[in-house]
């Protein structure tokens, strides 16, 4: 075995530097969390090259004193904690004593500090973790860390670092819920000389939210509150019509901290139960509030997950102050509910506290309807339907079901689920085809008579695999359409960084996107056959593909290929007109199509035997 040797000191600084200091935003959330714990009523944020370069952090805070500074360097240094005990009970954001160590150990720092009342200040400069300088200076009240050249000293690290532009894309990010998480800071966040951020600091969760997430996601909040022995919820979710295609606008702090949580995204988005379509997602910016004993804080490197004692609490907090406001909205009212209380300034919105609630919302159902709603609730989906028709027709017509053949169609032969286009045997004929559009049911599927039998096809899903083929052939020109007026989509630091950096791989779908702000991009074309309506829907699932790997990826660009020609397609429920059901069903039953790009049928059918049979013909 070989012998284990103690790591020399500048090495477990880099490895621990690796956890704490992993890109540029690491760096602006650690160093805004100390200017918060100092206790400062304005912080800026300034950097330039996407935080690589240079980041500044000011504040006014309490400062640090002189015979401190060198140890605030140190490893395991700390002035939040003091003994074992502590720890059970964090109220601070920094509390490990490593952010600054693990800085200072892959950068070139310049501090200035002053605490309130001294007669100066203190300079000191760092590179490496080497202290270079530390001498007496004329500074404000507070606290200023700069620090350059990140990760000189670590190339390795360099080569795994993106685009300035995305880099600082993070550091906005992180800057918004940092400024989110306290309205009583005044932030101020400055890219490359801009300012992109500034909060008013006024105490006001309105004004805060105006000022960084924008007016239009502001008008559509709903104030929510809830709160029990346990936890209180208190902040604002989006009205259903305001949902939007992702979950980037959902912002969780707990004990003012900013978080990670699928427990409290599941307990939102369980509130808009059987109230957002598929694919659309709620906003919010809650605040949860719990004893400290209550939250463990310690259980990711960079404090970005929390664990609760009780998590039947925190979901029953978030559950019921996202569905309070829901149907409050709405007027629901249920007995027990009355409008004395807590109102708040926006109009006459009630908050209950938790347990009210499930007293007063979620009671049996009784009387007439109580076995409708029981029924309801089932698995089955038809139990309800069924109730209603046998209590609308205590006798209905009793049908004869002995002949299988009136209600079991052909079995549906297996195929393989994602079938290439030149593996798409046509169907079978001994004379050249009579095809005859009889028209179409529901809006969704094409009756055509074909030979000795009748199919159905499913107009979207033959579109889809049209377009799907189209996108996936090499030779394919996108179909572009130029808007009057571009759409502005405001879909988040991420989001709107990751499309900025695939524009040219957009362009071959058909989009032209440009910047437009920090969280925004502006869409000055989309592909032909895509309403407009849904531009913002379907970058969203761009970007949740592009999340998942590259644009060159070949299994990756199917994926995208297959979100784009489901938009693409017509949509089911839709009136076509005859020319476009002709020209579909010609495609589909010349054995061009057979399956859509998930592998279902395109066409299903029913013979002339079949239909014989369930008329008692023969």
């Amino acid at each position: 075995m070989p012998k284990i040797l103690e790591l020399e000191q500048h090495v477990a600084d880099l490895i621990a530097a690796g956890e704490v200091v992993q890109r540029p935003s690491s760096v602006v959330k650690e160093l805004i969390e100390n200017s918060i714990d100092s206790g400062a009523g304005v912080i800026t944020i300034e950097i330039a090259s996407g935080g690589m370069t240079y980041i500044r952090v000011t504040d006014n805070g309490c400062g640090i004193a002189a015979s401190d500074v060198k140890t605030a360097f140190l490893r395991h240094a700390t002035s939040k904690l003091k003994n074992a005990r502590e720890l059970e009970a964090i109220g601070t954001l920094g509390f490990r004593g490593e952010a600054l160590a693990a800085i200072a150990a892959v950068s070139r720092i310049e501090l200035l500090t002053r605490e309130p009342g001294a007669n100066e200040g203190v300079s000191l400069r760092i590179e490496a973790g080497e202290i270079l300088d530390i001498y007496p200076a004329g500074c404000p009240e507070g606290t200023t860390i700069i620090v350059r050249d990140l990760f000189f000293n670590t190339p390795a690290r360099l080569k795994f670092m993106k685009t300035d532009r995305a880099e600082g894309s993070n550091v906005a990010s992180v800057v918004l819920k940092c400024a989110l998480s306290r309205s009583d800071i005044s932030m101020r966040f400055i890219k490359d000389g801009k300012t992109e951020y500034h909060t008013p600091g006024d105490s006001r969760m309105e004004s805060n939210i105006y000022s960084l997430l924008g007016r239009d996601i502001e008008a559509g909040f709903l104030p929510a509150k809830s709160s029990d022995e346990v936890v209180s919820v208190k902040g604002f979710i989006s009205s259903p019509v305001a949902a939007r295609g992702n979950r980037s606008y959902q912002f969780f702090f707990v004990n003012g901290r900013t978080i990670r949580s699928l427990l409290l995204q599941s307990a939102l988005e369980q509130a808009y139960k059987n109230t957002l379509p598929s694919g659309r997602f709620p906003s919010c910016v809650l605040f949860i509030t719990t004893k400290y004993s209550n939250v463990d804080v310690n259980v990711h490197p960079a404090k970005a997950e929390v664990k609760f004692v009780s998590e039947k609490h925190v979901f029953d907090g978030v559950y019921y102050a996202a569905l309070g406001a829901l149907n409050a909205e709405s007027g629901v009212k249920s007995e027990g509910y009355n409008d004395t209380g807590n109102v708040s300034s926006s109009g006459g919105i009630r908050y209950v506290q938790t347990e009210e609630y499930k007293n007063a919302f979620v009671s049996e159902p009784s009387g007439q309807y109580k076995d409708y709603d029981r029924a309801k609730s089932t698995k089955n989906n038809y139990s309800a339907k069924s109730y209603l028709i046998n209590k609308l027709n205590p006798e209905p017509y009793a049908m004869n079901t002995s002949d299988p053949a009136l209600y079991a169609p052909d079995p549906i032969k297996p195929y393989n689920l994602y079938p290439e286009k030149d593996s798409i045997s046509p169907i079978s004929y001994t004379q050249a085809p009579k095809i005859r559009v009889i028209g179409e049911a529901l809006n969704v599927y094409i009756i055509t008579e074909y030979m000795e039998s009748v199919w159905f096809i499913d107009k979207h899903a033959a579109h889809e695999r049209i377009h799907y083929d189209a996108l996936r052939s090499g030779d394919h020109e996108p179909m572009s359409e130029a808007l009057i007026t571009p759409v502005i989509c405001r879909i988040g630091h991420d989001d709107a960084s990751l499309l900025l950096e695939n524009t040219g791989f957009l362009e071959n779908l058909g989009f032209s996107v440009e910047s437009f702000g920090e969280d925004s991009v502006a869409i000055r074309n989309i592909p032909a056959d895509i309403d407009i309506s849904d531009t913002e829907s379907v970058l969203s699932d761009l970007c949740s593909q592009l999340k998942h790997g590259g644009a060159a990826e070949p299994a990756q660009q199917d994926k995208i290929f297959k979100t784009i020609a489901c938009k693409a397609a017509i949509k089911a429920g839709r009136a076509s007109g005859r020319a476009e059901l002709e020209a579909l069903a010609e495609r589909v039953m010349s054995g061009e199509i057979s399956h859509c790009p998930h592998g279902r049928n395109v066409a299903f059918e029913v013979s002339k035997v079949t239909l014989d049979k369930g008329f008692g013909r023969i």
